[in-house]
């Protein structure tokens, strides 16, 4: 986690996010640590992410979306289509979904240990439903924001 914060530092010290931007990670990253704080070591947690693998963003104009992210930015188009854009910055990915209204369409942890079998197991025991496309595995948080899962490996 130490070296995620520091590589957002990094980022800004250097012009690639902005103050607002790295505000907003790192806040990403508080909110995350003080959630995994609260876990008791008789209650140990479902999953363990060992990092935020990306986000996943609607858009109602790729082609606009992408040129913004590459201009101020800084990202590199990784794949590339009419309903979708896959976008790399070093370890990191964020992916444009065709939406008529722009917001998130999830974001998703690299977890320890993954197989999708077994992560869709331990979600219908914590009483959620997982949606299961391929070797992805999507839920909702509390408030209906969709999360997905993967292993450490998984990029755009």
């Amino acid at each position: 986690m130490h070296q995620e914060i520091e590589c957002i530092v990094e980022d800004y010290d250097r012009g690639r996010l902005s103050r607002r931007e790295m505000i907003t990670h790192l806040g990403a990253f508080a909110a995350a640590m003080a959630v995994g704080s609260t876990a008791t070591a008789a209650e140990p947690s479902t999953f363990t992410a060992t990092g935020l693998n990306h986000i996943a963003l609607n858009t109602p104009d790729i082609p606009l979306a992408r040129d913004f992210y590459i201009k101020h930015l800084g990202l590199k188009v990784t794949r590339d289509g009419t309903n979708s854009c896959f976008m790399s910055f070093r370890n990191n990915f964020i992916a444009l979904f065709k939406s008529p209204n722009a917001g998130s369409n999830h974001y998703c942890y690299s977890v320890e240990n993954y197989n999708v079998r077994d992560a869709a197991e331990k979600l219908k025991a914590e009483g959620l439903n997982p949606r299961v496309a391929g070797n992805r595995i999507y839920f909702k948080d509390p408030h209906g924001l969709e999360v997905q899962l993967a292993s450490k490996d998984h990029s755009a």
